[in-house]
C-alpha cells in the first residue's frame, strides 16, 4: 500500500493551481508497481493508448501504439521513451498508486500514465492544461519547470505528433529520485528526462474546458430531442429596415439557446453522464453467462464480494445521492438506499452487502453490464 507523506489538504491549500514544487520523499520506501516489460506488453494491446518518443541526435520521432514485439528489439541505449495511458484501467499494481489521491474530487481524476525511459529519453519542453502529479520510480530524471505566462512560450514544430515548445528559463532545475513527487499545475513549462533507465508515474487531473461542455451539452440535447421547438410570434409585423435582427427577436432566439440551461435536472443528469465517462477505454467484459437475480442474492448471502472495475466512474450530485451516474449511464436509487449509492461511487470492493429486494436486482445489472465482477 503507498503512502503520502504529505496532507493532501494542506498541500491543495498551499500549492492546487497555484505553483509547482517537489515533495522530495512523498512516496517512502517507493517501489516500482510494474515492470518495464510489462508495460511493453500492455502498449502491444490494441484498446491501450500508448507512445514511443526517440530523440537521437536531436532528431525527434513519435510512434502510437500498438507496437508489435520486434518494436523493442535492437533498440538504442539512450534517447527513447515508452508511454503507456491509464495503466490503472488495465495493471492492478499499478491501480494502487492511484489510491492515496482519491480523496481528491474523482470527476476530475484523468489516469496514471506511466513511462519507461533511458537515458536522455523524454518528450521535450512542453505545456500541460492540466494538474499532474509525477511520482519517480526507480532510476532518476532531471526536471526542470518554468514560470506560467500565457502567450510568451512559442510552439515548435519538432514532430506533427509532438506539442513542444522552445526553451524556458526554470524556477525549478532539480533531479527526482525515487519516491519524490513533482506537482505541476496547468500552464506551467516543463522538461524531464532521464539520467538513466527510469520510470515515471504521472497521477493526472483534469476538468473539461468550455468548449467541451458547450460541445457534449448540445449532443446531450441532440440525443434526449430537448428543445425540438421553433420560434412562435404570431404578433409578426414589417419593418422598414428589413435586414435587421431587432432586439426583440435576438432576445427571444437568446432565451431559446439558454433555456435547457435553466433547467436544473437536465443540467445535472448532463453533467453526471458526461462527467462520469472515462476518457480512455476501460477493462469491461460482460459475462459470458448473464447472471440472475437468485445467483447475485446466493452470492452476496454467502459473503460474497463484488468489485468495480478499475477506473469506472461512479458519481452522485451531493444534493441528489440517490441519483448514481455510471460510465455516461443513470442509476435511481429509492432513499432508503443511499448507503448503496455511497458504496457504490467511494469503494472499489462492496461488502457485506444484504441481499434484499432493493440491492439484488440494480447489482445483477451493474454485473451484467460488466461494470462490477465478482472473483
Amino acid at each position: 500500500m503507498y503512502q503520502l507523506s504529505v496532507n493532501l489538504e494542506d498541500f491543495l491549500a498551499k500549492y492546487w493551481q497555484k505553483q509547482p514544487t517537489i515533495i522530495k520523499g512523498g512516496f517512502v520506501a517507493f517501489s516500482d508497481p510494474i515492470s518495464p516489460e510489462e508495460l511493453a506488453g500492455l502498449s502491444m494491446e490494441e484498446e491501450i493508448d500508448s507512445r514511443f518518443v526517440s530523440n537521437a541526435n536531436d532528431q525527434w520521432q513519435a510512434e502510437y501504439g500498438p507496437f508489435s514485439e520486434d518494436k523493442f528489439t535492437d533498440l538504442g541505449a539512450s534517447h527513447w521513451s515508452l508511454i503507456v495511458q491509464a495503466v490503472n484501467h488495465w495493471h492492478a499494481g499499478a491501480a494502487e498508486l492511484v489510491k492515496p489521491f482519491k480523496t481528491l474530487p474523482q470527476w476530475l481524476f484523468d489516469d496514471l500514465m506511466i513511462s519507461y525511459s533511458v537515458e536522455g529519453g523524454g518528450v521535450g519542453p512542453h505545456i500541460d492544461q492540466y494538474d499532474v502529479f509525477i511520482v519517480q520510480g526507480s532510476g532518476k530524471r532531471h526536471w526542470r519547470v518554468g514560470a506560467k505566462d500565457v502567450g510568451q512560450y512559442k510552439e515548435t514544430k519538432r514532430h506533427e505528433a509532438l506539442r513542444q515548445i522552445e526553451s524556458f528559463d526554470a524556477i525549478i532545475d532539480d533531479v527526482l529520485e525515487p519516491g519524490d513527487i513533482l506537482y505541476i499545475p496547468p500552464g506551467f513549462p516543463h522538461d524531464g528526462y532521464a539520467l538513466e533507465p527510469s520510470m515515471s508515474y504521472s497521477v493526472g487531473f483534469r476538468s473539461p474546458k468550455e468548449q467541451e461542455l458547450i460541445s457534449n451539452f448540445a449532443d446531450y440535447v441532440l440525443a434526449h430531442d430537448y428543445g425540438n421547438v421553433h420560434m412562435h410570434k404570431p404578433e409578426l409585423s414589417t419593418q422598414e429596415h428589413f435586414g435587421e435582427i431587432t432586439s426583440g427577436d435576438r432576445e427571444t432566439l437568446t432565451q431559446m439557446l439558454t433555456s435547457a440551461l435553466e433547467n436544473e435536472t437536465t443540467v445535472k443528469d448532463f453533467l453526471g453522464c458526461m462527467l462520469s465517462q472515462s476518457r480512455h477505454q476501460l477493462n469491461i467484459i460482460e459475462p459470458d453467462t448473464k447472471w440472475t437475480s437468485e445467483e447475485v442474492a446466493e452470492h452476496l448471502s454467502q459473503g460474497g464480494e463484488l468489485y468495480k472495475v478499475a477506473g469506472l466512474r461512479a458519481l452522485v450530485h451531493e444534493d441528489e445521492p440517490t441519483m448514481v451516474y455510471i460510465n455516461g449511464e443513470v442509476f435511481r436509487l429509492a432513499e432508503s438506499q443511499v448507503w448503496l449509492a455511497r458504496a457504490l461511487t467511494n469503494e472499489d470492493v462492496l461488502v457485506d452487502v444484504e441481499p434484499n429486494t432493493h440491492v439484488v436486482p440494480l447489482l445483477t445489472e451493474l454485473l451484467n453490464k460488466g461494470y462490477w465482477y465478482a472473483e
